[in-house]
């Protein structure tokens, strides 16, 4: 255990987080997800792990310690569901909770097609599967960065 560090943030991920630069992609995702195999074409090259937990508990633990992109119009995305891309299951609207908690304000995500999200976390820094068994837990987050401290 570290103190003032989330316990679902195991060295590995943390490790990913912190080489992580602005702008670069990480994807959470759910059981279902195929994270091997995509994990394999990320720039990391291996899948990293949040276990036996939900997608928004994982969402929290990363977005405890990593900021999100405010130079992007969507720094956090959410995979579309098939045939109803305006629709927002619960898993969703859990991440998106997360999300506007960590930031301190609203921040809306965009979402993605099924098959482009796939496209796009092949191109991501790295992927973590969570313990999440709700379908459509799939986020992508672009890295944003820390200001200074004012002077």
């Amino acid at each position: 255990m570290l103190k003032s560090i989330d316990p679902m943030l195991n060295a590995d991920v943390l490790g990913a987080l912190r080489a992580m630069g602005h702008g670069d992609d990480l994807v959470i995702c759910d059981t279902n997800f195929p994270a091997d195999a995509v994990a394999r074409e990320t720039v990391l090259g291996a899948l990293l792990r949040i276990d036996n937990v939900t997608a928004a508990r994982a969402a929290k633990a990363i977005l405890s310690v990593m900021p999100l992109d405010s130079f992007v119009d969507t720094a956090a995305l959410r995979m579309e569901v098939v045939d109803n891309p305006t629709e927002i299951p619960s898993v969703q609207a859990e991440v998106q909770e997360e999300i506007d908690a960590a930031e301190g304000r609203l921040w809306p995500m965009g979402s993605v097609e099924r098959f482009a999200f796939y496209d796009m976390a092949r191109k991501a820094y790295c992927v973590i599967q969570t313990g999440e068994r709700r379908f459509y837990g799939c986020f992508v987050f672009k890295k944003g960065v820390i200001a200074p401290e004012s002077e």
